[in-house]
């Protein structure tokens, strides 16, 4: 019998600490979806889908999730609590022990802003093709992964037709674009000996080059191509710039940057000609990996137009002793924040319409906790700002205004996508309603008969 006894507490203790642990991650993970007061929107790109009746409720794809929060294990089964902060990393799908989470693309009803695209990336208007985060991901390893494979099918497509390189003053590809996805894109073209021109309207690096000086961009290994696997786990904006620039040097890419591009447009011979603010292009395909921030959103205040105010911040250390309103909710507006915060003498202030952040990563939700603790940051949550003025600023809160001492105003309130543009050169937006589509043309048929 005490055999038997001490038998039964050595399975009983783990189970019941088990479980234990269990009902405390599911009271956290619906604690925190009610604190986030989410829509039932989920995922904005590509997600999770988990297979609840593979799934074993073993934890292993929530702990390996860099976002945090993403997933929770809900009644002894895996969850999307936070689908808002998945950005397709996958890590989820490999640490599953038993093959029940499959990386997809978010439904069509959330994808209507997005642009159409097939599993090649390509848009409605044959050999021109989207990756990266304008179409859905946002994530630099995915972009440089697309960035790779497109090409690839290009590259194919002009072998099969026989006409690479075979008309002057025609590239094989024109990629719009020099951040992730278009910097591997032309890496690969270059690999797979394509002509090729890069156009970028801003500066070599795109989003990336304007992220906060020290921002970890890389946490994960990525293959790029010509160099192969970058192993190095974390990786700074600043070394990847290097490597870039090193790459672009190494293999001779033509990259034409300050160069916006302001149409695109098919021939009847199937190329395409590129027109941009310097000059006219033309190419056999086009690949536009532009990104979805576009044009900073204005708040339309009264004294935004003032040169203390800005849009983006690329170099922290160069503030210091100042007050400083952040605004935005996001991850953009956080680091800024942080990065502000710890320079000497700076009072940050970080302003949010809401009374919670509920997009921001786990990191950095704990790097704000702990500079709010310290003193470092300053919260006014669900406020917004209604004035700035030379030397301060009006916030609404709670229906009352308070006017701050103020030297610098970061709006981090998203940017204007480029979906016109899309629209304007063809690009069909969102998922194809085939039965919509034939049902029009057989009323434009009774209408005309």
């Amino acid at each position: 019998m005490l055999i038997y006894l001490l038998f039964a507490v050595a399975l009983v203790v783990p189970v019941a600490l088990h479980l234990r642990r269990t009902r405390r991650r599911e009271a956290a993970a619906v604690a925190a979806t009610r604190r986030a007061k989410l829509e039932p929107r989920g995922p904005v790109g590509q997600h999770p889908h988990i297979d609840v009746s593979r799934c074993i409720g073993c934890g292993a794809c929530t702990d390996v999730c860099p976002e945090g929060e993403v997933l929770a294990v809900v009644a002894g089964k895996a969850a999307i609590v936070h689908g808002e902060k998945c950005i397709g990393h996958g890590l989820c799908a490999e640490a599953c022990p038993v093959g029940a989470i499959e990386i997809v693309m978010a439904s069509p009803s959330i994808s209507a802003d997005l642009p159409w695209l097939s599993p090649e990336y390509e848009t409605s208007v044959e050999n021109l093709f989207v990756i990266g985060e304008l179409g859905g991901l946002a994530l630099i390893r995915n972009a440089v992964n697309q960035g790779r494979d497109c090409v690839d099918r290009i590259a194919e497509r002009l072998a099969r037709a026989g006409r690479r390189g075979a008309e002057a003053g025609v590239y094989d590809v024109c990629v719009v674009g020099a951040g992730p996805g278009g910097i591997s894109a032309s890496l690969r073209a270059t690999e797979r000996r394509l002509r090729c021109v890069t156009l970028e309207q801003q500066e070599f690096g795109g989003t990336v080059a304007k992220y906060p000086r020290q921002k970890l961009v890389l946490t994960s290994p990525v293959e790029f191509p010509v160099h192969g696997k970058l192993t190095k786990l974390k990786i700074s904006k600043e070394e990847l710039l290097t490597f870039w620039g090193r790459m672009r040097k190494e293999v001779g890419l033509e990259v034409r940057a300050q160069e916006r591009v302001d149409d695109v447009q098919k021939g009847e011979d199937g190329v395409f000609t590129v027109t941009t603010t310097k000059g006219v292009y033309r190419a056999r395909a086009v690949v536009l990996a532009l990104g979805r921030r576009g044009t900073p959103r204005k708040l339309g205040i009264p004294g935004e137009e003032l040169p203390k105010v800005m849009y983006s911040l690329i170099d922290a250390e160069a503030y210091t002793g100042a007050e400083i309103l952040v605004v935005g909710g996001g991850d953009s507006a956080v680091e800024a924040a942080l990065g502000l915060a710890y320079q000497k003498g700076n009072r940050v202030t970080l302003s949010y319409r809401r009374d919670t952040f509920s997009r921001i990563k786990q990191r950095n939700e704990e790097r704000l906790n702990e500079a709010k603790r310290s003193g470092k940051v300053k919260l006014a949550l669900s406020s917004a700002p209604v004035e700035i003025r030379a030397k301060s600023v009006v916030l609404e809160v709670g229906g009352e205004r308070r006017e701050l001492p103020n030297d610098y105003v970061w709006i981090f309130a998203g940017g204007t996508t480029p979906n016109a543009f899309l629209e304007k050169i063809g690009v069909q937006m969102g998922v194809r309603d085939l039965t919509e589509e034939a049902g029009r043309e057989g009323r434009l048929a009774e209408a005309t008969a």
